[in-house]
């Protein structure tokens, strides 16, 4: 097995990323993309494809849908083929044509807030209704709390004939759930019951932590459609490439007439080399490292909150890199703490206000661990122990 090295990683300022680039002066931990390089067996891959030296209109090969049907089926027990699929640059474009293919404008659609927050411009941007279904709070043990579905609020606005659609996040960002067969299970019945069609953002699916397993939504309900994409879990999101599944050739047809409205349906052709790697054997022994790696900041950072800043409630992280923290006992804001954050410790972190909660915060510790270790200490700096 190799041994790879997630304790450095090239500097990314002044090379255009959104993540350094946009604040410059600070340490961002706040987009959710990786500071680490993706998978060498996905550079050996986009460098055989530079070296051809010809990057037109790309037809999306076999080997694609092979290696992406063969993955969710070995790796998850999600079986689906290639007449199934449709291709996207990304899962957010997915969701707005998806929205704006099944959904007429006015109709109300379902979040479990607090959510990932380009499900809110999704909805408004094709002239539909925000219907929140808040997830229910419950206590975790050791300054830890949890997420649960409210599924008396859940069944209260699917009943409305209006609300047509429910836009659910499997794990779930940024609470950090893996949503568990059971819980799903009772999703589908009631949205069954009212006519209400599941769409499912699965971004997140490779990167449960140790003790959870991810559920594939299509295991449950093969009326839904599901996004998927390797971006977050190989840091592809530069490649632009996801990918819609819908076993209703009805449903489909319509997201296809969707997706060329938005003129969303060009492929890139680094974005079809790299997945075609990233699952592949190569592209799942890094994965697996890059996982325990991820497993470790996560221990170092709830570590470092229940010592220094024991008050301070973290959402029991089960999936995902983004930690989930109540600020609720500073008698602030998420956004006010961010900010304090910024100017203090010349840390950017997310405010809850984006993801419908603004008595959060959100971090991303996918970074090497050194300067992980550099940001607590700066945490540390803030001296909030008067109130924590």
């Amino acid at each position: 097995m190799t041994v790879y090295d997630f304790d450095s990683a090239p500097s990314r300022v002044g090379s255009g990323s959104y993540k350094w680039d946009e604040y410059p002066g600070t340490i961002p931990l706040w987009v959710a993309d990786m500071d680490f390089p993706t998978a060498p067996c996905i550079i050996d891959a986009l460098r055989r494809r530079v070296d051809h030296g010809v990057f037109g209109y790309t037809l999306v090969r076999d080997a694609y849908y092979e290696a992406l049907t063969g993955w969710f089926a070995s790796h998850h027990g999600f079986s689906f083929t290639r007449k199934n699929v449709i291709c996207v640059p990304g899962v957010v474009p997915a969701l707005s044509a998806v929205i704006k293919a099944l959904v007429k404008p006015g109709e109300g659609v379902i979040v479990m807030t607090p959510v990932y927050n380009c499900f809110f411009s999704s909805i408004r941007n094709n002239g539909c209704r925000i219907i929140e279904s808040p997830l229910l709070i419950e206590d975790a043990g050791d300054s830890e709390f949890s997420y649960r579905i409210d599924f008396e609020g859940l069944e209260r606005v699917a009943s409305d004939p209006s609300v047509t659609m429910l836009l659910l996040c499997n794990p779930h960002n940024p609470g950090g759930r893996v949503w568990t067969p059971a819980e799903l299970t009772r999703v589908r019945d009631i949205c069954r019951a009212h006519g209400v069609q599941v769409v499912s953002d699965e971004i997140h699916c490779e990167l449960t932590m140790p003790g959870y397993e991810y559920t594939p939504y299509g295991t449950i309900d093969p009326d839904a459609v599901y996004c998927l994409s390797p971006s977050k879990a190989f840091n592809t999101a530069g490649l632009q490439n996801a990918v819609i599944v819908c076993f209703s050739d009805e449903k489909r047809a319509l997201i296809d007439r969707a997706v060329n409205i938005n003129e969303v349906c060009d492929v890139n052709p680094f974005g079809v080399e790299g997945l075609i790697v990233a699952y592949s054997p190569d592209g799942a022994e890094w994965l697996g490292e890059l996982r325990a790696y991820l497993a470790g900041n996560w221990e170092l950072t709830r570590g470092f909150f229940h010592d220094h800043f024991p008050a301070l409630p973290l959402a029991r992280l089960e999936a995902t890199y983004l930690p989930w923290i109540d600020v609720r006992p500073l008698g602030m804001t998420g956004t006010e703490f961010a900010d304090v954050v910024e100017r203090e410790c010349k840390v950017k972190i997310n405010g809850g206000a984006m993801y419908g909660d603004d008595r959060f915060i959100r971090l991303n510790i996918a970074c090497p661990r050194p300067l992980l270790r550099e940001v607590l200490s700066r945490f540390r700096g803030l001296k909030l122990t008067e109130v924590c």
